[in-house]
């Protein structure tokens, strides 16, 4: 029974990513629309406005929701809680604070989401392209914990994922500069 859980939380993990990934992408496009002739904008702002609704509250927070709910029922029928303090258990350790701040990734999605619907823009197409990348930082930090356990460094594994940072911010201003 224990490997259906783990099948759905990671199930669950997956579509709650894609509607991380993708749900800033609306906010862009959203944004963007803002700069068409008002006609344009208008009609653009509404189907943006319908797409985020149905991936934020169809997709994306059932999502979160039931892998916060397969998340515990693994650990604890997996017996990682009996080691999550321990020596073997750090990667878990880790892996639950990057899953927090996640969970405080998600929470600033759903402000943004309710500003945009509100029709509230805060942020340029350009930031909110850089706050996409956080999605991604995650995905790698707690796949890497959770792939390769004990037997990654704290600080090799910390190295490499601002290593990885900086080559994505990089990489969205040379996006930047070949846009314009």
């Amino acid at each position: 029974m224990y490997e259906y859980f783990k099948a759905l939380h990671i199930i669950f993990i997956v579509t709650w990513f894609a509607g991380m990934f993708y749900m800033p992408r609306l906010f862009i496009y959203n944004v963007e629309a803002a700069e068409k002739l008002e006609a344009v904008k208008q009609i653009l702002q509404q189907q943006f406005t319908i797409m985020m609704k149905r991936l934020w509250y169809g997709i994306t927070w059932p999502s979160a929701i039931l892998t916060l709910i397969f998340g515990p029922v693994v650990l604890f029928m997996g017996g990682w809680n009996n080691v999550v303090f321990e020596e073997q258990g750090r990667w878990l350790l880790i892996k639950l604070i990057f899953v927090i701040f996640l969970y405080a990734y998600h929470f600033s999605l759903h402000i943004i989401f309710k500003q945009q619907v509100n029709g509230i823009f805060k942020y340029s197409s350009q930031q909110l392209r850089v706050w996409n990348e956080v999605a991604t930082i995650f995905l790698i930090a707690i796949v890497m914990l959770v792939v390769v356990k004990q037997s990654i460094s704290l600080i090799w594994g910390l190295a490499g994922l601002v290593s990885f940072m900086a080559i994505l911010m990089c990489a969205i201003k040379i996006y930047k500069s070949l846009r314009k």
